[in-house]
């Protein structure tokens, strides 16, 4: 069976090409061994949970973008309404409803083997026309920060721009309270009630929720704007897409970007483990890290049930902490020709 996806469909429609569905997530949840999904072009802002698994390497469910056509799939929302509060700094107040069960502003990056200096940081983010900003941790430091913008070459002695300086000036702060995050932002001069302003709202953009989706192809798409946590090997590993403790995926000819820790993950799940070292603190980390290895075996870790992915020709960008990771659930993966 051949699914299509439009940015004019209906979920109420049979999915077919001439009545197409208008999320990707309700050929998801219909999609089943030997189907082909085809997403024709459009920015698609859903979490994508396929429902169903392919059976084998010849009766696996394949999700590509239909040939030719540019497909976005995004964790963000545009948001719009801000109001100015001071010298370039704006403020969004945003309902909780708008985040669900996941906050992430609220969520904090944490976990084993997580060192910085710097004081705690969150999930979210906040983009001005695709270019993401720095979070800062009070309203005070959203005032213009003290950095040079210019530098002198030591050959020439010519003053030049050191562009990358730049972007350090563009900074948020969020406050989280029971029923409302409330954003603030310096954006520099810009408008952003005129420019095109995204922020974090939703974890993965292709990620099933359950365990043993097996078989599934994703090719084609761009992905970007995931909230991800932090993924050590002795936790957790949800990426911007992957497969959660699954068989036999295929993740090819993609652009993913802008993933605020994992891109693409292959990795464990939490159940071998997650971030026990961080919440305990009674024994280190890489003894943990064998822990989990012995409790996966014990869970059926073996090359019939997890692994043998294949990861290849995607270009991943602007991503936290890393492009691909994964312990345990990457075994047997070949990884090759991506560009990071």
């Amino acid at each position: 069976m051949e699914y299509h996806v439009t940015k004019n469909g209906s979920d109420h429609g049979q999915g077919t090409q001439q009545d197409p569905f208008l999320t990707i997530n309700k050929a998801a949840s219909v999609a089943v061994a030997g189907d082909t999904v085809i997403v024709h072009e459009g920015v698609y802002r859903e979490w994508v949970n396929p429902k169903y698994k392919g059976l084998s390497e010849k009766r696996r469910i394949t999700y590509q973008a239909a040939e030719g056509e540019k497909v976005v799939i995004k964790g963000s929302e545009q948001i719009l309404n801000w109001h100015l509060v001071g010298n370039n700094i704006w403020k969004a107040e945003l309902p909780n409803t708008v985040f669900r069960d996941f906050n992430p502003y609220k969520e904090e990056v944490f976990g084993d083997w997580l060192v910085t200096v710097e004081e705690k940081k969150h999930l979210g983010d906040v983009y001005l026309n695709g270019m993401s900003f720095y979070e800062v941790t009070s309203y005070d430091q959203l005032v213009d920060l003290m950095v040079s913008t210019e530098v002198k070459d030591l050959w020439t002695n010519e003053i030049v721009p050191l562009h990358h300086s730049e972007r350090t000036k563009y900074v948020w702060f969020a406050e989280v309270n029971n029923d409302q995050t409330t954003l603030y932002a310096n954006f520099q001069g810009a408008d952003p009630n005129q420019e095109f302003v995204e922020i974090n709202v939703r974890g993965s953009c292709f990620y099933p929720t359950e365990t043993g989706i097996d078989y599934i192809t994703v090719r084609g798409f761009e992905m970007a704007h995931a909230a991800t946590p932090w993924a050590p090997p002795t936790s957790d590993q949800p990426g911007l897409i992957g497969p959660n403790w699954s068989k036999g995926w295929i993740i090819e000819n993609n652009i993913i970007h802008d993933a605020k820790c994992s891109a693409i993950s292959i990795g464990k799940e939490a159940s071998t483990g997650n971030n026990y070292r961080s919440i305990r603190k009674d024994k280190p980390g890489y003894q943990y890290q064998l822990e989990s290895v012995f409790t996966a075996e014990r869970k059926g870790w073996n090359k019939e049930t997890i692994g043998s992915h294949i990861i290849r020709n995607n270009t991943i960008y602007d991503c936290g902490q890393n492009a691909i990771v994964g312990h345990l659930g990457c075994i047997f993966s070949e990884v090759h020709h991506n560009h990071i």
